[in-house]
C-alpha cells in the first residue's frame, strides 16, 4: 500500500518536494512510478497505519507485481537522477517490456536507486 500523487514528467521535482513536505521521510520507503503511455509520474511513499490519505490530499494504491528486470544506480543526487532514463532504456534493450505496468524507481538510500522495468513473462 502506498500514498501517491500524480505529476506530468516535467513536474517530477515539484512532486517530490510536495510529498516530502507532507510526510516524514524517516522510516519510510519511497518510490517513483513512470507510465510512459500517459506521461504520468507517480511520487509514492509507503503508507503507515496512522496516515490519512484524504487529509494529506493523496491517493492510495498498490504498485503492480509481476516480473521485473532490475538495475541499481549509485551516485550523488541530483546527478544520479539524470542516469535514470538512460538506465531504463538500457534495461529495455533485448527485453520485452510490459507496457501495461509502470517502470518503478525504488529509493533504497539517498544515493542508491533500484530501477525496475516491468517485463512480459
Amino acid at each position: 500500500m502506498f500514498l501517491r500523487t500524480k505529476f506530468l514528467a516535467d513536474d517530477i521535482e515539484r512532486g517530490w518536494a510536495r510529498l516530502e513536505g507532507l510526510v516524514s521521510m524517516r522510516g519510510r520507503k519511497f518510490y517513483g512510478a513512470a507510465d510512459p503511455p500517459t506521461g504520468e509520474y507517480w511520487v509514492c511513499v509507503e503508507r503507515k497505519p496512522a496516515d490519512d490519505p484524504v487529509a494529506l490530499g493523496l491517493e492510495s494504491g498498490t504498485l503492480p507485481g509481476g516480473s521485473y528486470l532490475r538495475a541499481r544506480l549509485k551516485g550523488e543526487p541530483p546527478a544520479v537522477y539524470r542516469e535514470i532514463g538512460p538506465a531504463f532504456e538500457e534495461l529495455a534493450r533485448g527485453a520485452r517490456p510490459d507496457p501495461t505496468r509502470p517502470g518503478i524507481e525504488f529509493y533504497r538510500e539517498r544515493d542508491e536507486i533500484d530501477l525496475l522495468l516491468p517485463v512480459i513473462d
